[in-house]
């Protein structure tokens, strides 16, 4: 699967696209086990874990390093990564991430 499709496949997820759902995405479109997925990006499994649950936010450098790492969208990753913290603090706003000049 190519990381067009893969995007494709993230975006119509059910639910809130969140950064857990595109963890978890990025993991199956790779075919890898947690394992191999931690070892990939340089956490441990019950970390990767507990980022695919949705009980650990990332930061926004954290999600930028996870996508270099995964070979995923960094912008994608961004703005999960943003729209959950604005989630978290109740704020009703739609974040759009852009490449800057």
């Amino acid at each position: 699967m190519s990381i067009k499709e893969a995007e494709k496949t993230l975006s119509s997820l059910n639910g809130p696209y969140t950064f857990a759902t595109y963890m978890l995405g990025v993991r199956t479109t790779l075919d890898l086990s947690q394992v191999e997925m931690a070892k990939k990006l340089g956490v441990s499994k019950a970390a990767l874990c507990e980022i695919e649950k949705g009980r650990t936010l990332v930061s926004p450098a954290a999600a930028v390093r996870y996508a270099k790492k995964a070979g995923f969208s960094v912008t994608l990753a961004l703005e999960a990564c943003l729209q959950d913290q604005l989630r978290k603090a109740n704020i009703k706003r739609r974040v759009r991430v852009e490449d800057v000049a």
